[in-house]
């Protein structure tokens, strides 16, 4: 057992020392710090930027004041400025920089607003669309006044139909409940896929590292295949909850920090306010259970590989199963209780997504998720032993290594010892 805990650990310190960890994991929090202060960082570079002015040639007279105040309604922060010269003064004015574009306001001929918008280049879509909506609801509202038709008639028009949904299942979330879970699904898709993409290519790495000097050859004879296979297994996932600790704390304590530009609190925020203990303990239980049956298959198709160089190719297969999943679980958020998607949720590859999203989006009957985690369960240990097999007789094999027959070479390897 001493020597389990020795690979585990050294295992863990020697990757959380390397350039590309400490790195990745810098780049990482540069990137959470960014997006956690976005607005900060528009309002920076938006302070003092004089060009982002419109400048508005109204040649109606009446429509400037009526779409300034229905672009303070909407709260759009585009800021309009009234010019009396000509179009071609105010085009020299864009050209010169000394505005973004040119808003021409005229009526057609049915006196209702038609507009013009110039600028030196029609790629940038933002203010055209805010203005042309602040522009459709003052068109509805002179249009509204040339049929005689009311405020109050106005608004009943165009009144949404209210529909009232109604679960009739005993139980069944609430449509709160539903925002909420799917906002907890969503970012356990991403860490899940993240993590499996990122740390099972590590452990694939690692071993094919060590194969590639020669030191399997040592400790394959010292130390039992299971327990090294473990062993560096929980040294990279103690190597990711490091690093997943490290940017949630960052980002947390930046969103903290920001939440004055935000609606309510932290959790709120992001939707997660009030979620049952349940759900969040089945995030827990199901993001493990994905990391180590993805973990055991990286580091048994990591040591049929002698070269690093093959490592991508050989656990391509392994990759384009999470990336499966992940779509079906984006495809199963809008639509959880199609056949496909319970049905696939019972595949062990797919589960620690699948089930876990029907978990959090359905009232499911306590057996479904818990013959998901036994059938995860399962699949771990059978690949296991199995990968234990592999790995035994994988570690020994050199030269190159990129096809999946080299699988049954390692099992014949591995009887021959």
């Amino acid at each position: 057992m001493n020597n389990f805990w020795i690979i585990l650990f050294h295992t863990y310190l020697t990757k959380l020392k390397t350039k590309s960890f400490i790195i990745t994991t810098i780049l990482t929090v540069v990137l959470v710090l960014g997006l956690t202060n976005m607005s900060n960082i528009i309002n920076f570079f938006n302070d003092g930027d004089g060009d982002d002015k419109i400048a508005v040639l109204d040649e109606t007279g009446v429509l400037f004041e009526p779409l300034k105040e229905q672009l303070k309604v909407t709260g759009a922060d585009v800021p309009l400025e009234a010019f009396a010269a000509g179009d071609k003064e105010a085009e020299k004015g864009v050209k010169d920089g000394k505005y973004k574009g040119l808003l021409i306001l005229t009526f057609d001929a049915n006196e209702l607003p038609v507009a013009t918008y110039k600028a030196m280049s029609i790629s940038d879509s933002t203010f055209v669309t805010t203005l042309s909506g602040a522009l459709q609801q003052i068109k509805t509202q002179l249009a509204a006044s040339q049929i005689n038709l009311t405020q109050e008639q106005l608004a009943k028009l165009y009144e949404p139909v209210p529909i009232e949904k109604v679960a009739l299942e005993k139980n069944a979330k609430t449509e709160e409940e539903l925002s909420q879970a799917r906002g907890l699904v969503y970012v356990l898709l991403f860490v899940i896929y993240f993590a499996v993409i990122m740390y099972a290519n590590m452990i694939a790495m690692e071993v094919a590292t060590e194969k590639s000097s020669r030191v399997m050859e040592i400790l394959i004879s010292s130390v039992s295949p299971i327990k090294q296979m473990f062993a560096k297994i929980i040294g990279i996932a103690l190597l990711s909850l490091t690093q997943l600790a490290v940017l949630l704390g960052i980002g947390y304590f930046s969103i903290k920090k920001n939440i004055d530009s935000m609606e309510g609190d932290f959790f709120s925020f992001f939707g997660f306010g009030d979620i049952p203990l349940a759900t969040i303990i089945y995030a827990i239980i199901f993001f493990l259970l994905g990391y180590f049956l993805y973990a055991t298959l990286a580091a048994f198709l990591g040591s049929l590989v002698s070269r690093i160089e093959d490592v991508q190719q050989m656990i391509t297969p392994m990759t384009l199963l999470v990336v499966a999943g992940f779509m079906i679980a984006m495809f199963g958020l809008g639509q959880p209780e199609t056949p496909f998607i319970t049905i696939t949720s019972y595949i062990p590859f797919f589960t620690p997504m699948l089930m876990f999203m029907r978990v959090g989006m359905l009232t499911l009957p306590t057996w479904e998720p818990i013959l998901g985690i036994v059938i995860l369960l399962v699949s771990i240990i059978l690949l296991a032993f199995f990968g234990a097999r592999v790995y035994k007789g994988g570690v020994l094999m050199y030269g190159k290594s990129n096809s999946f027959k080299d699988i049954k070479k390692a099992l014949q390897l591995t009887k021959n010892k």
